[in-house]
């Protein structure tokens, strides 16, 4: 099971924040950010740093191997 998927949507609906504003924030289009929360394209090691400094967050929280 794709967790990283999950994680994202979650954090991002957690902290109110919509798809097209995380797009900005780490510099992807929110057409990624779509294809991330979908399971249809996974992050490259650049985008999950990002987003795991930009949560607050482990990349290892990320994709799913601690909660």
């Amino acid at each position: 099971m794709n967790m990283f998927k999950e994680n994202l949507k979650s954090l991002r609906i957690e902290n109110n924040i919509g798809q097209i504003e995380l797009a900005k924030q780490i510099g992807v289009s929110k057409g990624i950010i779509s294809l991330w929360e979908n399971g249809l394209r996974e992050p490259t090691m650049t985008s999950l740093i990002l987003l795991a400094k930009y949560f607050n967050v482990s990349i290892d929280f990320l994709v799913g191997l601690e909660q």
